[in-house]
Formats: C-alpha cells, sequence, structure tokens
C-alpha cells in the first residue's frame, strides 16, 4: 500500500507540472487549478507513504520518477527534444534511485 500511495503521488505531481505549462503563467483557471490540486494531492499522497518508507528513498523515487516522466511528456506533448546530456541525466537519475533502493531494510 505504500509504494500504491507514493505511485499516485507521483502521477498527480506529474499531472501538476505538465499543467504548470498549461497555465501560461497562471493565466488560465483550468491549468492553474489543476497545478494546485495536483501539488496538495501529491503532497498529501507523499506524507501518507512517508509513514512507511524512508524519507531518501520515497523522495528519490518521487523526484526521479517524476523528472524522467515530465522530461517524456515534454518530448513527446509538448514537441521538447532531449539531447545526449539530457538522456544522460536521466539515465544517471535512474541508476540512482535504483541504488538507494538496494540498500536493505526498507
Amino acid at each position: 500500500m505504500p509504494y500504491l500511495l507514493l505511485s499516485l503521488a507521483i502521477v498527480s505531481e506529474v499531472c501538476a507540472t505538465s499543467c504548470l505549462k498549461l497555465t501560461e503563467g497562471f493565466s488560465r483557471l483550468w491549468p492553474s487549478l489543476g497545478v494546485g490540486v495536483g501539488y496538495v494531492l501529491s503532497f498529501v499522497l507523499l506524507g501518507q507513504a512517508l509513514k512507511h518508507i524512508p524519507v531518501s528513498v520515497a523522495y528519490a523515487v518521487w523526484s526521479g520518477a517524476g523528472t524522467a516522466a515530465v522530461a517524456g511528456i515534454g518530448v513527446l506533448a509538448f514537441g521538447e527534444s532531449l539531447g545526449r546530456a539530457q538522456w544522460l541525466g536521466l539515465a544517471l537519475i535512474i541508476v540512482g534511485v535504483v541504488a538507494l533502493n538496494l540498500r536493505g531494510g526498507h
């Protein structure tokens, strides 16, 4: 259950960040509301997950997965491009998250 909460927190944060791009400087109502609701929901879910998951692991997974997902959405939905350095950076984030999860006792 804690990892389900963490997964939902990630999805919520990714949705909020994607809406942030659509707010046009918070001049559009619905995307702006999506940002607020998405971030609040994300932090509530992350807080619940932290009752059972060490903060080092939960935050690394939350931020790393969110970063990778938002980068993918940027490419697919917003026509952004990633160069070699950006792909390398994303790969290093994933390696770091995996390394944090390899420690025992969580």
